[in-house]
C-alpha cells in the first residue's frame, strides 16, 4: 500500500473512535483534500469536520482553546511552513496550558504536511521537523514506515495533550516501508528496526529510506548493521544508540534537513563524549547558492565510498 493510503486509513479509523471530537483545516472535505490525506474523513454525530479559513495562527488558537474546554481536535495544515503563523501559541500558549493545566484529558493534534518532493523552490525551504518540536519542546512524531503510521497514530493522535505529526510529501506515492521495529522507547521517538555487529545506522527526518537502503547493501556485503530511526528530536534518552555504537565502534548518521543546526548534532556530540570510534560518517546536505530554486532536492549517498570509509 501507499506511503499516504496508509496513513489515510489509519486516521479515519482512528478520529471515530471519541464520542466527540473536532476536525478542522483548509479544504480537508473538499477539492484534493490536501493531496488526500483527509479524504472521506467520518466523525460520529456529536463530532463537528469544519473546512477552516487558512489563518494558521488563529486556528492554532482555536485548537488550545478547544482543549482547554474539554474538547479534542486535530488540526490538518496543508504545509509545514504555515505553522511558523502559529508560532505563538505554540511556545506561548503551549507553555501556558501545561504549566496550569495537569488534569487535560482532551487532545490537540497538529498534522502537517512537510513539503521535500523537490522542484518547490522557495516553498520547500523548510524541511526540518525536529525545528518545530525543539522550539517549545513539543512532543513530535515524523511518520516514515508503516510501524510508526500504525504505533504513532493510534496511541498519539487523539490521546491526551498535545503534539505535532509530521507526514513527508516525497513519501506520498511510495509503498509504505513495512519493516517492523524490533525495539521502542516509551515515547515512540526512538525506534529500533534492526540490530548487528558491525556497523551503527541512526536516520533523522524523514532520511529512513536512505538507512534501509544502506542495510540492504551492508547485508549483500556481509556487513552486520543496526538500524534507527528518530521520529522527533523531543527531550529524548540516547542510551540505547550509545550502547549499540559501542559494540560496533562504527557510526552512520543520516540527516536530510536542511537546517544549519540539525537535530543529529546532538546525537553524534553525546556519542562522542561516551564512546571511542573507529568510525564516524554524517551524511547530510550540502547546500549551494540555488537552493531556493526549484531542484530536484533528493539527499543522495555514495555506496561504495561508505562502505570503503567503513573498512579503513
Amino acid at each position: 500500500m501507499k506511503y499516504l493510503d496508509f496513513i489515510n486509513k489509519q486516521i479515519c479509523k482512528t478520529v471515530l473512535k471519541p464520542k466527540k471530537i473536532v476536525l478542522f483545516g483548509q479544504n480537508i472535505t473538499a477539492g484534493s483534500h490536501l493531496g488526500g490525506l483527509t479524504k472521506k474523513l467520518q466523525v460520529n454525530d456529536k463530532s463537528k469536520i469544519i473546512n477552516s479559513t487558512n489563518s494558521e495562527n488563529s486556528l492554532c488558537g482555536f485548537g488550545f482553546g478547544l482543549m482547554m474546554n474539554n474538547v479534542s481536535s486535530v488540526f490538518f495544515m496543508k504545509q509545514l511552513d504555515f505553522l511558523l503563523l502559529g508560532i505563538d501559541h505554540l511556545v506561548n500558549t503551549y507553555n501556558i496550558i501545561r504549566s496550569t493545566k495537569n488534569d487535560l484529558k482532551s487532545s490537540f493534534t497538529i498534522m502537517p504536511i512537510i513539503v521535500d518532493n523537490g522542484y518547490q523552490g522557495p516553498q520547500s525551504s523548510f524541511n526540518n521537523f525536529a525545528d518545530i518540536c525543539s522550539i517549545a519542546r513539543i512532543p513530535g512524531y515524523a511518520i516514515s514506515t508503516k510501524f510508526e503510521a500504525e504505533k504513532i497514530i493510534s496511541e498519539k493522535l487523539i490521546s491526551p495533550g498535545f503534539r505535532i505529526i509530521g507526514i513527508s510529501q516525497r513519501l506520498f506515492k511510495n509503498e509504505i516501508n513495512e519493516l517492523r521495529a524490533i525495539k521502542r522507547n516509551k515515547n515512540l521517538t526512538l525506534i529500533q528496526y534492526a540490530k548487528g555487529s558491525n556497523v551503527t545506522i541512526v536516520c533523522f527526518n524523514f532520511s529512513f529510506s536512505i538507512g534501509y537502503e544502506l542495510l540492504q547493501k551492508f547485508h549483500e556485503r556481509k556487513i552486520k548493521s543496526s538500524l534507527f530511526n528518530i521520529t522527533s528530536l523531543v527531550p529524548i534518552s540516547w542510551k540505547t544508540i550509545i550502547e549499540d555504537v559501542k559494540k560496533t565502534k562504527n557510526l552512520i548518521v543520516i540527516d536530510d534537513s536542511k537546517s544549519q543546526n540539525v537535530a543529529c548534532d546532538n546525537l553524534i556530540s553525546q556519542i562522542l563524549i561516551n564512546n571511542n570510534l573507529i568510525n564516524v560518517q554524517i551524511i547530510r546536505r550540502s547546500i549551494d547558492d540555488n537552493w531556493l530554486k526549484p531542484n530536484l532536492d533528493n539527499l543522495e549517498i555514495n555506496v561504495s565510498k561508505i562502505i570503503k570509509k567503513l573498512s579503513n
